[in-house]
């Protein structure tokens, strides 16, 4: 389907100069999906405005990013990967630049969807391009390197994040990304595989894509709006339904559809579907928790912003360690053992951090998290070589769009449902204490309460959700079956 520059493709390491240019984009959009959330109280400062409206900075970036997903692996699938992965660093490079210069919030959330519009058309095709030039034994090893620098981006960006706002300004958070992308711009342009000569005549599922997307962001917006509504009431049942309908009437036109947005086939295969699946679950399973543990860090432990943030980076760091063994190991060994596997010990260390208590200690929490970090590293690149091995090569951009939105949409429903549970359990001692009349303390009090509470009940549910995502992938088929089928699925047998 494309076709590399001649002088390149003539080198055998060409796989590994396609890999590094992958790697420029994961670390830039890593780096600043971190670097920015450490940023957000500095902001409510500089730019005089609520804190409710800051925090869009954040979520208008993520609602944007996962909604484009799936849109941009199409477009990478019939316009060529190499193309738009490397619009991708322009455009985030454009963006990035005009959040640094904006004079006001609403001026900043609007070219932070800019961002993500460069963030989408990176990371939709850069599992694709991974697939695309590695062969089968040696895709793990890959993935695992790609998860690896990601995971060190994410863990290096609050630190990053901090010393710029501290020694420059805010905007310096932004103005970083800019000679990333001009790299990347300049590699991508030399690298990448170029769009092939003969490639199918374009054609796009306009209403199918129309109402996959109003589905999702229904659906996200109602993931976001849980805590700041009853979840029973009418403005709740308004989002939900309208997701629930949009993607019915999605479902309905693909069926019908010659040439459709997202091909039903692919998730007739086995492992495509339970990849993506599991793959949710996993995440949601790491950030429902992740939510929870700055407040009971700063809260219950009495953990300063900059120990808390050291301890946090715990995840990260353990997972970009144990990645490229996972993937490595997963090429010669099969993905089952460590998709399984990951998910038990994800499990494991869930439930050593639900026997956490008030007088725990900084080193208590660090120590458990070693074990969530080791579970995620082991289980992700694999998990990501499988579904992406299970799907047609026409096909690798949706796939990898795919992989990335379920992934999103498992961060935002982990934390969704840990918001829920926090602020009920606020709701309810609050409510208990108004008796006697509310005073600071016993408002801290309240806090201190509803975090222990509703902290062992986001865990024991979320070892649930673990232990399901295990299941799950112990019930995959073998990979050399999987890539027949992505075989007849690409020849539409």
């Amino acid at each position: 389907m494309q076709r590399p520059l001649s002088f390149f493709s003539e080198s055998k390491g060409y796989r590994w100069y396609v890999l590094g240019t992958v790697l420029i984009g994961a670390f830039m959009s890593a780096l600043d999906a971190s670097i920015v959330n450490i940023a957000l109280p500095t902001m409510n400062v500089h730019y005089h405005t609520r804190l409710e409206i800051v925090e869009w900075v954040s979520l208008a970036y993520l609602l944007t990013l996962t909604l484009l997903l799936p849109v941009m692996g199409k477009l990478a699938d019939m316009l060529g990967r190499g193309p738009l992965y490397n619009a991708g660093f322009i455009v985030f490079g454009i963006g990035s630049y005009l959040c640094g210069a904006a004079s006001g919030i609403f001026a900043l959330i609007l070219w932070r969807v800019v961002q993500a519009l460069g963030a989408s058309m990176l990371q939709a095709n850069s599992l694709a391009l991974i697939t695309q030039v590695f062969p089968e034994r040696e895709r793990g090893r890959a993935i695992g390197i790609q998860g690896a620098i990601q995971a060190a981006a994410m863990s290096f960006g609050p630190f990053l994040g901090g010393l710029l706002v501290e020694r420059f300004s805010t905007q310096s958070i932004f103005y970083i990304n800019v000679p990333i992308a001009l790299l990347g711009t300049v590699v991508g342009w030399l690298i990448l595989p170029k769009p092939s000569a003969n490639r199918p005549k374009f054609s796009f599922d306009y209403p199918g894509a129309f109402a996959f997307s109003a589905g999702l962001l229904a659906l996200m917006l109602g993931l976001t709006q849980v805590t700041n509504h009853n979840w029973f009431s009418a403005h709740e049942h308004v989002l939900f339904l309208s997701a629930l309908f949009c993607l019915g009437a999605f479902l309905a036109m693909e069926i019908v559809v010659p040439k459709p947005f997202i091909k039903l086939g692919l998730f007739l295969e086995r492992n495509f579907t339970i990849g993506n699946i599991s793959g949710m679950l996993s995440y949601m399973a790491l950030f429902s928790p992740m939510f929870l543990l700055p407040f009971y860090l700063e809260r219950v432990l009495k953990l300063g912003p900059g120990h808390a943030g050291t301890v946090l980076t715990v995840v990260p760091l353990t997972l970009s360690i144990v990645a490229i063994l996972a993937g490595y190991l997963s090429d010669k060994f099969g993905v089952r053992p460590f998709t399984v596997g990951g998910m038990v010990v994800m499990a494991v260390g869930l439930f050593a951090m639900a026997t956490l208590h008030s007088n725990s200690s900084a080193f208590d929490v660090a120590w458990r998290l070693v074990i969530l970090g080791l579970g995620m590293g082991i289980f992700t690149p694999p998990n990501n070589r499988s579904v992406m091995s299970a799907a047609p090569e026409a096909d690798l951009s949706v796939a990898g769009g795919l992989l990335n939105m379920m992934r999103s949409l498992g961060m935002m429903g982990g934390v969704a449902f840990a918001q829920l549970i926090y602020a009920h359990e606020l709701r309810l001692i609050t409510a208990k204490l108004a008796v006697e009349g509310l005073t600071p303390a016993k408002m801290e009090r309240a806090h201190r309460h509803a975090m222990m509470v509703g902290y062992d009940k986001v865990y024991i549910v979320m070892i649930a959700v673990a232990l399901t995502a295990a299941l799950l992938s112990l019930v995959k088929e073998r990979e050399e079956r999987a890539g027949r089928i992505a075989m007849h699925i690409s020849l539409g047998e």
